[in-house]
């Protein structure tokens, strides 16, 4: 084989895989594209759940304010009973005849009724 026949085998043997590298680099940026597209599509998902569930940690704060209001309104509950009952006696004792015992025991038959509503 000649010189020049030598630098010709060289020159298709370079050109060919100049070729291959290029299709190859095309391929890896074409993928490269792809991914960077479908991570764009990952993000702005994860971006709206993130704002779908920012509040949710609200809620566990929520639910322990309306335990503490169930828990108060129990107490007051049980304080009101309690008080029912004293303002009875106390309306027992001091007789059917008095204004005070009629105004406590009117009180007291109310109790259940809609506060708003004039005993």
């Amino acid at each position: 084989m000649s010189d020049p026949e030598r630098w010709w085998l060289a020159l298709a043997v370079f050109s060919a895989v100049v070729v291959v590298v290029a299709v190859l680099l095309g391929l890896v940026i074409a993928v490269a594209k792809s991914i960077d597209r479908r991570a764009g599509a990952v993000w702005s998902q994860a971006k709206q759940i993130a704002e779908n569930t920012v509040s949710l940690w609200l809620l566990e704060q929520t639910n322990e304010e309306i335990t503490a209001v169930r828990e108060s309104a129990r107490a007051l509950e049980q304080t009101i009973g309690s008080m029912n009952g004293k303002l009875a006696a106390l309306a027992a004792e001091d007789g059917e005849g008095s204004g005070i015992a009629r105004k406590v025991k009117e009180w007291v038959g109310s109790a259940g009724a809609d506060p708003g509503e004039p005993g």
